[in-house]
């Protein structure tokens, strides 16, 4: 057989199989079909302090305890806001006596006693009077001193004065009190109110309760110890709402918008995932974070997203890496609707 034929096939075959390699190169890759993100978990811690100054008497909760909201948490000593309030509501109820005094107005013994001092006061000008009209003919008469007219005369004087002092406190006393005297005693018992009220307050400030949902991350402080308001108790992490901290580039930045559904995965859940969605794409850009595991050259500028989590077994913990998928295709959440709730068709 010639060689001739068998190096055109050899030449042939070379050919065609370069051919394809170009072909292969040079053709578009599929479509890729999510944008991956990677990231780590996040969530908001709250340092809890006591709004007063006291000796801390019980701590409730211990380091990872689940705690509710409005749960108590820990006790001040309270027996000095307590007698502040038994001060603050003897006070109150000395202003309202003093408010109830003065809206009912004069008894009606009272307004009779004035009465008769009155017509006691009228006797006794009258007396006076008479005895002054004997002493002054008396005196014209040169039977009697002049001096015994000017007492006479003084005397009814006074009497006359006494009486005009005793018919006015009977007509205050019918009168009732002055608008004045009532608007002062309603002051006064308006802020014996108020100091009651925030006497309250003060002894409700002695237990320190959950702000939100969440668990104790650390006891800063023990029974014994002096608190106050500078000076945190316990830290709590809030498990609601919890969500990834991840970084896109501007090349696929167009790609994702707030409300889009989402995955979350952890190598400590093989297997299982977390449906989330996108709450927060930052609008400023910055350099992507060391702690950012990112195919991507890391002097590139890359925009900050939050993928929000619904977690309610708190199986997500703060600083955990996780994995996050968004479809290009997916759904965009109602604002309105729960967002741990399938995604709105």
């Amino acid at each position: 057989m010639s060689k001739k034929p068998f190096v055109i096939l050899i030449l042939v075959a070379a050919v065609a199989t370069g051919g394809g390699y170009v072909w292969m190169k040079q053709r578009p890759n599929p479509p890729t079909q999510a944008l991956k993100l990677y990231g780590n978990m996040d969530l908001r811690q709250v340092d809890l302090a006591f709004d007063e100054s006291a000796r801390i008497t019980q701590i409730d909760v211990q380091t990872g305890d689940r705690v509710k909201q409005g749960q108590p948490l820990a006790h001040l000593d309270a027996r000095r806001y307590q007698t502040a309030l038994d001060a603050a509501l003897a006070n109150q109820r000395a202003s309202q006596s003093a408010l109830d005094r003065l809206l009912a107005g004069s008894r009606p013994q009272d307004i009779e006693r004035l009465r008769g001092v009155v017509d006691a006061d009228m006797a006794n000008l009258k007396t006076r009077q008479l005895t002054y009209e004997r002493t002054i003919r008396l005196v014209r008469q040169h039977m009697a001193p002049v001096q015994s007219g000017d007492e006479t005369r003084a005397a009814r004087d006074a009497a006359a004065g006494q009486l005009k002092a005793d018919q006015a406190a009977l007509e205050l006393a019918i009168i009732g009190p002055r608008p004045e005297d009532i608007a002062q005693a309603r002051a006064a018992l308006a802020a014996a109110k108020s100091q009651v009220d925030a006497a309250r307050i003060a002894l409700a400030d002695t237990v320190l309760k959950a702000p939100s949902p969440g668990t104790i991350q650390n006891r800063i402080l023990e029974p014994g110890a002096m608190a106050s308001p500078a000076q945190p108790v316990l830290t709590l992490a809030l498990t609601d709402p919890r969500w990834a901290r991840v970084y896109v580039d501007e090349q696929n930045l167009g790609h994702i918008r707030e409300g889009m559904t989402a995955t979350l995965s952890s190598d400590s859940f093989p297997g299982k995932t977390f449906t989330g969605w996108v709450g927060y794409i930052s609008p400023s850009a910055e350099f992507t974070p060391k702690t950012v595991e990112s195919p991507a050259v890391r002097t590139d500028l890359v925009y900050q997203v939050r993928v929000y989590a619904c977690d309610p077994d708190a199986n997500l913990r703060l600083g955990m890496p996780v994995t996050v998928s968004i479809p290009f295709d997916a759904k965009v959440r109602d604002r309105g609707q729960d967002p741990c709730a399938p995604p709105a068709l």
